[in-house]
């Protein structure tokens, strides 16, 4: 039978209407999804939205929604009842009854106590950005499917490469306010006038963030250095970027010479699943000029800045030996319905297949999946992470 045949039967005897994602296929195993409200300060984002929620009940699922949950990206409750979901008035009864709970963001410390021992959690994890997360997610024995590490054959991380283009392209426009005088900015405008000089913007990295910050920051009219190590990489961005746009091969030197030209800096590594390289030492702020910016896109993974800290919407930026630094851990978050949607069109298909075939089978049959399991019945299933805390690493096959 056909892949798109046996996604029919299946859901022919639930009495479902047919999957819609037949590269996916469902399986007649039937889950309670679980969608609590996001708790992070300043977090807007939901996880699913109410053609999701229709969709896993159309496959079998049931779909348990906290109250309120949407609202911050514009979406009412009333969207979920009547897509099919059930309205849950607390976020611990969602917990305590969901045998899949999906998120945006990584579970806050009061959540630890809710997980439990088989329950899987699908949302952005960034353990090695957090060591006390991830002994809280050990110690529960829930698996951890982080949407981060979720990588295809080809080498793409789907999950995370929206976020990514949302990020990138804030960090320019947050970088253009933080660089006003009244922000303890330089007082530069990215683009200049005729007779004064545009912006410096340096930007480390030139994955799907540094792109998009690249492509926004062009059409400020700055100019632009973008770093990278993949000469690969470099040879391709070379090719579609605008001209005020200069690609160099990224080493310690030729950091420290753009420090010195910087008005703006955006740190855009990173290392799936891995604690982001710190690139810029405590030292080399002395090469900057006061009133310079970094935008540290990197800090979810834990900055590649030495003087980088996590904040947050609220309270954005600070400065050390007179640079500005902004790290918001959730950068996407503040514009909520945005990224609602760009992350929900791509998490949708992959949270109805672990639902549908249930974890094991869906690592087994789906390597992307396999990928994605950082943690699993109290051990370690990600190398990277592993490694960053010195923790055992167990490889699938172990």
């Amino acid at each position: 039978m056909s892949t798109a045949a046996m996604c029919r039967a299946g859901a022919s005897r639930r009495g479902a209407a047919p999957c819609r994602w037949p590269s996916f296929h469902c399986e007649d195993l039937s889950v309670i999804v679980g969608v609590p409200k996001e708790i992070k300060r300043d977090e807007y984002r939901v996880a699913l939205l109410p053609v999701g929620a229709e969709e896993l009940v159309r496959a079998g699922h049931r779909v348990l929604v906290e109250v309120g949950a949407g609202l911050g990206s514009g979406l009412a409750d009333r969207a979920y009842r009547e897509s099919g979901a059930e309205l849950i008035a607390s976020a611990a009864e969602v917990f305590a009854r969901a045998d899949m709970i999906v998120k945006v963001k990584e579970p806050m410390s009061s959540e630890w106590p809710l997980l439990r021992p088989g329950q899987i959690v699908f949302t952005y994890f960034h353990f090695a950005a957090d060591r006390q997360l991830t002994e809280a997610v050990l110690r529960s024995g829930a698996t951890a499917v982080a949407y981060e590490t979720l990588r295809d054959d080809q080498g793409r991380l789907p999950l995370l490469t929206p976020m990514s283009e949302v990020a990138g392209r804030m960090s320019i426009q947050e970088g253009a306010k933080y660089l006003e005088r009244p922000q303890m900015g330089r007082g530069i405008l990215l683009g200049g006038v005729p007779g004064v000089a545009p912006a410096h913007i340096t930007i480390l990295g030139g994955g799907i963030v540094g792109a998009n910050a690249a492509k926004v920051a062009a059409g400020f009219g700055a100019d632009i250095c973008l770093l990278d190590i993949n000469m690969d990489r470099l040879r391709y961005l070379d090719d579609i970027m605008p001209a005020n746009v200069d690609v160099l091969y990224s080493d310690r030197h030729t950091i420290r010479e753009q420090l010195e030209r910087a008005d703006l800096v955006i740190g855009a590594v990173l290392i799936p699943g891995a604690k982001a390289p710190r690139l810029i030492e405590r030292a080399d702020l002395a090469l900057m000029k006061p009133g310079s910016v970094i935008i540290d896109v990197a800090i979810d993974q834990g900055g590649c800045v030495e003087t980088s800290r996590p904040t947050t919407h609220s309270e954005p930026t600070y400065l050390v030996d007179d640079v500005l630094h902004y790290c918001v851990t959730n950068m996407p978050g503040a514009v909520g319905r945005t990224s609602t949607y760009a992350l929900c069109n791509v998490t949708l298909p992959w949270a109805l297949a672990i639902a549908g075939r249930g974890i094991e089978r869906a690592a087994a049959e789906l390597k992307p999946v396999a990928r994605a399991i950082n943690i699993m019945a109290g051990e370690v299933t990600n190398e990277a992470v592993a490694k960053t805390f010195g923790m055992k690493y167990v490889g699938a096959g172990d």
